[in-house]
């Protein structure tokens, strides 16, 4: 059976990438029947977030993204965080260490970082010089007996060779063991680091595809050391593409958001951040770019994620969301702006006043969060328009003669709804001379207050001739 993991270190929020990785490891798993598994990958203490376990849990599922085992969910294979699971290093470490294939490291960080020193000066790269690799293994107890503190270090070849990754999205990428140092796999604390811990769970979790950065690349030799040591086949590889900001330099929160939480915060829906996340690096048959969930996983190959670099770009997304809050039905829009909505003065206002409001402001949100900015136009009367556009255009002599003409107009009206606005307009129009666009911006940016204000003939008709006459008349005085 096909198994997939996701396996995040507790040490902050769910990044835009973990998500891509998870979702891709969920896709595959699903197009396959197989399972999909959530780790947590807690060795390095002094950097765990208390609450990172449940808000990536949660984050996947609202993405949509369901857990098959966890340490939440049960599963076979568990412990699920590997903070539960020294006893399990513990064991294969000295395995390692009876077959010779790893040795205890005595020493000092001075030492260590002396030698970096030295190495950068002679322009070579800095890596550990092997010095405790052939220390006896009476000196090794004795030293341990004293107290002295250590650390495990894996053995890499004496004779350089080279490894061959076949990768399901590079091919075949060759990767020699001279690049590699002897790497430490027990820290002296007892906790196992990644490279160990790692090589252990995918294998004893029966894992069958490894998906993570192209970053992880240069770490394959010393997995594929690790699988060889053991005498265990390796599972298949696919490293994906950075994510990339618009200036290609690799995604980064100096330059926006990069949490699962803030684009939820912001006002994304999943869908839409999902389907935006899939494309990322992955390239779908065809020009088609809008996706369910059901599709992306009937669609999905490692074999069309390309190995360039995936360009984060935020006004594809900002589309995409804006293509996904159309479609909504106005109930679901609804149930979905609600937690915008309690953050602004005008919660619990009328529910059938706020569903027309909804239903006119619907094709004009890119975002849920702007229905916070949004209500103070359709329940205060005295708003004045923050756009140095609108104000510009409002205090321009044509459209004064135009808010003039149309209030007079108004007060020979009756009321004032969408059938009757375009025959009001065509009276303003023959007044005036003025007629197109220069006729209806003036009048547009009067009672909308702004340049991407909401359809005229559904403002007009919610608010009224009383409201409208109001605006217009406070339009006037700018």
């Amino acid at each position: 059976m096909v198994r997939l993991r996701f396996a995040p270190s507790p040490t902050g929020f769910l990044h835009i990438g973990g998500l891509r990785t998870a979702l891709f490891c969920w896709l595959y798993a699903c197009k396959n029947d197989g399972k999909f598994i959530f780790r947590l990958e807690d060795t390095d203490q002094k950097r765990i977030f208390e609450e990172a376990e449940n808000k990536f849990i949660s984050m996947l599922e609202w993405s949509g993204i369901k857990i098959d085992e966890g340490p939440q969910f049960g599963g076979n294979y568990g412990p699920y965080r590997q903070s539960e699971r020294l006893d399990i290093y513990a064991k294969y470490t000295k395995l390692l260490l009876e077959e010779g294939n790893a040795y205890i490291c005595f020493c000092s960080s001075e030492r260590l970082e002396k030698l970096r020193t030295d190495q950068r000066r002679k322009g070579e790269t800095p890596r550990y010089d092997g010095f405790c690799r052939n220390l006896s293994k009476s000196e090794v107890s004795r030293r341990i007996e004293s107290g002295e503190e250590y650390v495990v270090r894996m053995k890499t070849p004496e004779v350089p060779e080279t490894i061959i990754l076949n990768d399901l999205i590079r091919g075949n990428v060759s990767i020699d063991t001279s690049q590699s140092e002897d790497q430490v796999i027990v820290k002296s604390d007892g906790f196992p680091t990644y490279h160990l811990a790692v090589v252990i769970d995918d294998h004893l979790m029966k894992i069958t595809h490894v998906v993570r950065g192209e970053e992880w690349i240069p770490s394959f030799p010393k997995h594929f050391l690790l699988y060889r040591y053991f005498g265990w086949d390796t599972p298949e590889f696919a490293h994906l593409p950075l994510i990339l900001n618009s200036d290609r330099s690799k995604l980064s929160k100096r330059q926006g958001d990069v949490a699962v939480e803030d684009f939820r915060k912001n006002g994304y829906l999943p869908e839409s951040l999902v389907n935006f996340v899939a494309m990322l690096g992955w390239s779908p048959q065809g020009n088609r770019e809008l996706f369910t969930l059901p599709e992306l996983i009937r669609e999905f190959s490692f074999e069309r994620v390309n190995k360039a670099g995936a360009v984060f770009d935020q006004e594809k997304l900002n589309w995409m969301n804006q293509q996904y809050i159309q479609k909504l039905k106005l109930n679901d829009l609804q149930q979905r702006l609600n937690p915008f909505i309690k953050k602004t003065p005008y919660e619990g206002k009328d529910h059938k006043n706020l569903k027309k409001i909804i239903e006119i402001l619907q094709p004009r949100l890119v975002k849920l969060s702007e229905i916070e900015g949004r209500l103070s136009l359709f329940f205060e009367n005295n708003l004045e328009p923050s756009s140095t556009e609108v104000l510009k255009v409002l205090r321009e002599e044509n459209s004064k003669k135009i808010l003039s003409n149309f209030i007079k107009q108004l007060e020979s009206a009756n009321k004032l709804t969408r059938d009757n606005l375009g025959t009001l307009m065509k009276n303003i129009q023959n007044e005036t001379k003025i007629k197109g666009k220069n006729l209806w911006i003036p009048i547009r940016f009067a009672i909308t207050l702004d340049t991407e204000g909401p359809d005229l003939n559904l403002i007009v008709d919610f608010f009224g001739k009383e409201k409208c006459m109001h605006l217009a008349k406070s339009a006037l005085k700018l």
